[in-house]
């Protein structure tokens, strides 16, 4: 466990040095701090709490910036260091490669929870200073959504590793990275969408669909946070999530399982690569 906190102390060392952690959380905080005030506007028409548009602003908001961030500083976390000759460096020291990727996992997705706990907690923060009324339950839906959120950055820092370990040049490994971002972010759900709308129900299943969406750790986080309440009536996700029988819990656990399968993959494709 020493080996891989001191791994992971240099990540976020490096991600610090190289102004990742200052850029990554201006960024959210940025963009979090401007739906909250603009997003909030409409609260009186709709009948909604202040903080729950800002929960379904914020979340929209992660299915498409998180991943990028994750896939971001994840992707060259292997082929990088190999490329620059620091991974056999580092590897000459007593310690193991499986030690090296849960390390950078660590470091990588502190650097991605700094960011969006102060980036969205700013927004949050903000909104209570302008004297909002926020309910118990829409704090604990916030708090959620933002631990799901940290959940998914694992899933796509995990998947990051996972193609940084497969891969031979930084260069291919951006260009996969980027291939997955808009395969799950954009190019799965419009699919679906459009294979659900030719079958009109003949074919595909409440159970198949169930199994379609928990293959997107996008579409468990849409579902978790945009799926029941006051939100789901404000995204619209309600109506899908009545139709589908997935349990918070399950897809918790679906991000969860998101995160293990890339993560114990890339160990094990790094631990049989040559250097």
């Amino acid at each position: 466990m020493r080996n891989v906190l001191i791994v992971a102390g240099k990540e976020i060392q490096e991600g610090m040095r190289n102004r990742w952690v200052l850029a990554t959380t201006l960024l959210l905080a940025a963009l979090a701090l401007t739906l909250t005030f603009l997003g909030s506007a409409p609260t009186g028409d709709v009948g909604a709490g202040a903080l729950d548009v800002v929960i379904v602003s914020l979340s929209s908001l992660t299915i498409f910036l998180v991943p990028l961030i994750a896939l971001l500083i994840s992707h060259d976390a292997v082929v990088g260091e190999m490329e620059r000759g620091t991974m056999l460096l580092l590897l000459s020291y007593p310690i193991g490669r499986w030690q090296v990727i849960l390390g950078k996992f660590v470091g990588h997705l502190a650097i991605l929870a700094f960011a969006t706990l102060l980036g969205y907690g700013a927004a949050a923060a903000a909104l209570a200073a302008t004297g909002a009324a926020i309910d118990a339950e829409s704090w604990s839906a916030f708090l959620s959504m933002i631990l799901s959120s940290i959940m998914l950055g694992a899933v796509f820092i995990a998947i990051g590793y996972l193609v940084s370990a497969l891969v031979g040049e930084r260069g291919t490994a951006g260009g996969i990275a980027v291939g997955v971002w808009l395969l799950f972010v954009l190019i799965y759900d419009m699919a679906l969408l459009g294979i659900l709308v030719v079958d009109q129900g003949r074919t595909i299943t409440a159970d198949l669909l169930n199994i379609l969406l928990l293959l997107n750790p996008t579409d468990a986080y849409r579902l978790l946070n945009l799926g029941s309440g006051s939100a789901g009536a404000l995204s619209g996700m309600g109506g899908i999530a009545e139709n589908v029988a997935l349990s918070p819990a399950m897809l918790t656990g679906a991000l969860a399982l998101w995160a293990l399968v890339p993560l114990t993959a890339a160990v094990l494709v790094f631990s049989r690569k040559e250097l």
